[in-house]
């Protein structure tokens, strides 16, 4: 009985979506044009959407215009129960003019896309995992508009795992203006925690967020979230033993929403930290797609939340040594090349290594760009960096090594004039003014890039190769 009860409310929008005058069995001219109903007339025909219809005309903006308009527009469209369940969810909710309007708004704008999308549209958009983003007229972060989940994996979509399509029946109600899906629950404007709630590909995530306490996240709103699936943590091991917390840090920049189109290849800063509270650096590389400390890509793009944005990644960053910074920027190629190929010191090993299993770190390293070995190699009459003798390169190298000092670029001031020894070699002078490396010889070496920080030491990058030839 309940069902017929149900199906009987909902009836008037199927029998006046359409508004059919009887043609003459005589004269073809008394044939009428139906006249579709938009979004706005179709709500307000339908007894089980009086509580939207209300909502639209409560809150702020002018909603009801809009979706009155041209369009095309695809509204998901609360029943009564649905609003009456939001209305539940909050003590101080009575009547729908207990919510602040702007807020009701949002919230209202969140069920509302600027396409024209059926059922049968979303299966299409969805991935392999049969779930895909869209983006919905609520406001989020960095001026972009909010994304909403749908899945298309049960017998009717589901949105931000919380609304469903009601009835196969109550999807795709054609309006003049697009089309309506009526749902059984209110979507509430997401945050970008809410996202990864939502989505069953960020369920370990989840977990380790909630578990570490991470939630709401540390820092300054907005965020970027790299985002780990599942998958990806299953294949993670934690090598080095690092702290979770700290890795999860790794994964979140504060302070900015940054959408993928305003992504370049560059260094940022997250929220993980050394002993002494440095911050650590992460290489996003854009020169194909988005690979994130040599190490992770981005699979999913500009999930946007009210309060950042998340791209998910296919691998766990874990937190970055020297010898990641290295390997991740291609600028140092001929350094890694030299570093692993061309010396017997295993230099991987001690710069990989941290305070609690070798006494030499933290390291600050000079590390020359390909360029700079490129000028090396036409000073030294060489063709490739092979032809430098073994042990010259290796003293070459180990200048470019101090141990046991992070040394940032707000550290060099308190160093200017002074000579530092470096790894098992010659001392070398800190000129703070340039600011520049002076090598044995006299030669002066520029720093390009400053403060690139890793778990056991800081790098810095420099414009030709320390020597005392």
């Amino acid at each position: 009985m309940k069902i017929i009860s149900k199906t009987l409310k909902l009836l008037p929008l199927f029998l006046v979506v359409f508004a059919f005058q009887a043609c003459s069995d005589d004269d073809d001219n008394n044939v009428v044009v139906p006249q579709q109903l938009n979004i706005v007339e179709t709500a307000q025909a339908t007894d089980a959407l009086s509580s939207l219809v209300a909502a639209i005309g409560a809150a702020d903006g002018d909603l009801g215009t809009l979706l009155s308009g041209n369009g095309p527009f695809t509204v998901l469209a609360p029943t009564n129960d649905a609003f009456q369940a939001l209305l539940d969810s909050n003590p101080a909710w009575d009547t729908l003019a207990d919510i602040d309007t702007a807020v009701l708004e949002q919230v209202l704008r969140n069920h509302v896309i600027s396409a024209d999308v059926s059922a049968a549209d979303l299966v299409a958009l969805s991935g392999a995992d049969g779930r895909g983003y869209t983006r919905t007229n609520a406001a989020g972060a960095g001026g972009e508009n909010v994304s909403l989940l749908f899945d298309t994996n049960g017998a009717l979509p589901r949105f931000n795992n919380v609304a469903n399509v009601a009835s196969a029946a109550l999807a795709d109600i054609s309006a003049s203006n697009g089309t309506v899906h009526v749902i059984d629950a209110v979507i509430l404007v997401p945050t970008i925690v809410d996202h990864v709630v939502n989505n069953d590909s960020f369920s370990t995530l989840e977990t380790l967020l909630i578990g570490e306490n991470l939630v709401p996240l540390p820092g300054t709103a907005p965020h970027t979230v790299f985002a780990p699936t599942n998958a990806a943590f299953d294949a993670f091991t934690n090598p080095s033993n690092n702290a979770l917390p700290n890795i999860l840090a790794n994964h979140v920049i504060e302070g900015a929403a940054a959408f993928s189109e305003g992504l370049t290849t560059s260094y940022q800063t997250t929220l993980a930290a050394n002993a002494d509270g440095d911050n650590l650096s992460l290489y996003i590389d854009t020169a194909e797609g988005v690979r994130l400390n040599g190490v992770s890509s981005v699979t999913t793009a500009d999930i946007v939340g009210t309060d950042g944005v998340i791209h998910a990644i296919d691998a766990v960053i874990d937190l970055p040594t020297i010898v990641t910074h290295a390997t991740a920027n291609t600028n140092f190629s001929t350094l890694v090349a030299a570093l692993t190929d061309l010396t017997p010191t295993d230099y991987v090993s001690v710069l990989s290594s941290n305070d609690a299993d070798n006494d030499a770190s933290p390291f600050t390293v000079f590390a020359p760009i390909d360029s700079a070995f490129g000028d090396l190699l036409v000073d030294l009459g060489l063709e490739n960096a092979t032809e430098i003798p073994t042990a010259t390169l290796e003293a070459t190298l180990n200048l470019h090594v101090l141990t046991d000092l992070n040394v940032r670029a707000e550290d060099l001031d308190a160093l200017d004039g002074a000579s530092v020894p470096t790894f098992g070699g010659p001392s070398i002078t800190i000129d703070a003014g340039t600011p520049a490396i002076i090598d044995p010889d006299g030669g002066s070496n520029t720093i390009i890039i400053t403060n690139v920080q890793a778990i056991n030491g800081v790098v810095h990058a420099i414009n030709r190769v320390i020597r005392d030839l």
